[in-house]
């Protein structure tokens, strides 16, 4: 799950500057970590305490309550792949859908990309995304919960930036 944390107006000053945002995320994989998201910034691992630091932080951050968004869904083991399928809800509304592809025995993501494309190809088609940022910068460096996080960040703010698209009406 993810909420959305923006520094509250007192902190921001009376030049009419946007509030930085913070996104706090859970992940059922490491659940005694906490993973906080600073817009354009870098990702904070902490234990699961850390929202209770939030809640006393409330005079920088304030919570917006309604920007939580989770994915929800099922795990599934084949071989050596892990495949999340989740639901991705905003509220009590369903928005999209999630699709995580682990290739466990490898750490480094551009070693394997090209086998996780070929699985991803077997079951998603022509859907099969392309690589994600993340992974493109980090070349031959090890990946990291934290990464698998900015994913979600990214798929979260996608998904609300679609929401926000005015739909016109059929006449």
């Amino acid at each position: 799950d993810c909420e959305t944390y923006h520094t509250a107006a007192s902190t921001i000053g009376s030049q009419g500057q946007t509030g930085k945002l913070m996104y706090v995320m859970h992940n059922s994989e490491y659940p005694l970590s906490c993973f906080a998201l600073f817009e354009n910034g870098p990702c904070l691992i902490a234990d699961a305490n850390f929202d209770i630091l939030m809640v006393k932080l409330k005079g920088f951050f304030q919570n917006a309550k309604a920007n939580k968004i989770e994915s929800r869904g099922t795990r599934y083991q084949y071989c050596d792949f892990l495949v999340k399928v989740g639901t991705v809800t905003m509220g009590p509304s369903a928005r999209g859908i999630s699709v995580e592809v682990e290739y466990c025995p490898c750490v480094i993501a551009n070693d394997c990309w090209s086998l996780l494309m070929e699985f991803m190809q077997s079951f998603m088609g022509n859907h099969t995304p392309g690589i994600p940022s993340v992974v493109g910068t980090k070349h031959d460096s090890i990946y990291s919960p934290a990464d698998t996080m900015v994913q979600y960040m990214e798929l979260f703010n996608k998904i609300r930036k679609q929401q926000q698209v005015p739909v016109a009406g059929i006449r």
